[in-house]
Order: C-alpha cells, then sequence, then structure tokens
C-alpha cells in the first residue's frame, strides 16, 4: 500500500524494516520477532494468559477468538501453544499494521509454523458476536484500559494505538455478546484492581501484579 495520512494526525509509512505508523518521534509497528524469547516452550507456559486458557486440558482442533486482536501480540502466544486463533480488527489502519506483520513472519522459519495458525479479519467482533457469525471455543477480550492522566504510565505504541481506536466504552455488550457467542469460555484482561466488568463475578481469575485475567466459565454463568 502507500503511504498515507490518518485522520488524527499520524502517518503510515511503508519502510524496508515493514509497515509503520508515526506520529513525531513515536513509531509503532507489529513486530512478532521481537516476542521470540516470550514463546519459548518453558517461558510460553509460564504466561498468565496460556494459564488462563488452561492450553495443557484444551483437546486438538479448539479455537480461540481474539475479538480486539490490536497489534495481535496476545493472539501470537496463544497461537504458539498451538491453538488456532481468528483475530478481528476493526480499525483498518491497525489491522494494516497487524496484515503487515503477519506477513512478514510468514518469511521467518522460525516464525511460520505459528502465524500459519492466525487468521486475520478487519471488522466489528461485537456485531459479529452478536449476530452469531462468531463460532468459537474460547473467546478472547482485551478492550484496552483507560487513558490514564499521565501519558507516561503506558507505552508509547499504546499512546498512538488509543489515538485510532479508544478504549471500549461499552465493555457490558462486549461480555455479554461474548458469552452469547460461546459454548466455552470468554477470558477478559483487566487491571488488577478493576472493577469486574458489568458486575458479573468470573468463574475464577490468573492474577499478576498490574493485571488479571477474569475467565468466565459458559456452563456456570448465570446471564440475565
Amino acid at each position: 500500500m502507500n503511504d498515507m495520512n490518518t485522520d488524527n494526525g499520524m502517518d503510515l509509512i511503508n519502510t524496508d524494516d515493514g509497515l509503520v505508523l508515526k506520529m513525531g518521534n513515536m513509531t509503532v509497528k507489529a513486530d512478532f520477532s521481537s516476542l521470540k524469547s516470550r514463546v519459548e516452550k518453558n517461558r510460553l507456559n509460564g504466561e498468565m494468559l496460556i494459564k488462563a486458557v488452561g492450553v495443557k486440558n484444551i483437546k486438538p482442533g479448539v479455537t480461540v477468538v481474539d475479538a480486539t486482536a490490536g497489534l495481535g501480540e496476545d493472539s501470537f502466544l496463544l497461537a504458539a501453544s498451538g491453538l488456532k486463533v481468528i483475530m478481528y480488527e476493526k480499525d483498518e489502519v491497525i489491522a494494516d499494521l497487524l496484515s503487515d506483520g503477519l506477513k512478514r513472519a510468514k518469511d521467518d522459519p522460525e516464525l511460520i509454523t505459528i502465524v500459519s495458525r492466525m487468521e486475520l479479519r478487519c471488522e466489528d467482533s461485537i456485531k459479529a458476536m452478536e449476530e452469531r457469525n462468531i463460532e468459537a471455543d474460547i473467546i478472547y477480550l482485551d478492550p484496552m484500559f483507560p487513558q490514564r492522566s499521565k501519558s507516561g504510565l503506558i507505552k508509547k505504541k499504546f499512546q498512538l494505538l488509543q489515538r485510532l481506536e479508544s478504549p471500549c466504552e461499552d465493555g457490558k455488550r462486549m461480555l455479554m455478546a461474548a458469552l452469547n457467542a460461546t459454548s466455552g469460555k470468554v477470558i477478559v484482561k483487566r487491571p488488577l484492581k478493576g472493577e469486574y466488568i458489568s458486575d458479573l463475578k468470573p468463574s475464577y481469575s490468573i492474577k499478576g501484579r498490574a493485571i488479571r485475567y477474569d475467565c468466565y466459565i459458559k456452563e456456570s454463568i448465570k446471564l440475565n
């Protein structure tokens, strides 16, 4: 694609190292090669997301939907664990960055097997879930955390991405759509001390120092 300006004062530029989103001195691109150390077997099994999904107890052939793909880093971890991942990203610029990252990863012998299990769909996942166009054993939601008052507290790449796609303002709608679209499990990434979405208590949570994963097992959740 040709270089372009976004509506938010940022430039999308083709470089020798891939498609880059740029604003001032800040740049961001999808780069799966930077995640190689995280998918080494001994380390991958220790990832909180992998624990939340419960990969060790999942049967072959299970599909995970990442309904808020962003630059695909979480999807990459899931695919590295052997799962097929369908990624939804509604913002066209972010989807272009992710598509470019996948394309470059396919040229890397160390990454091609992983990214071959990743499929990108540029569309609104909430709408797709509500219309029952999504069938998945597990649905993963990372609606992004609200903007903090001090921009230095969030990574530069998220500062750029949040200019394109604001944190989800209707978490309840997203969670209900996901629960109605799966017969298995919904996993939601949240700040460690953040409230449960819609005050709906999860079946269990996996907690870290700054974040947690709320896990909703469909058969054990009572929906109104």
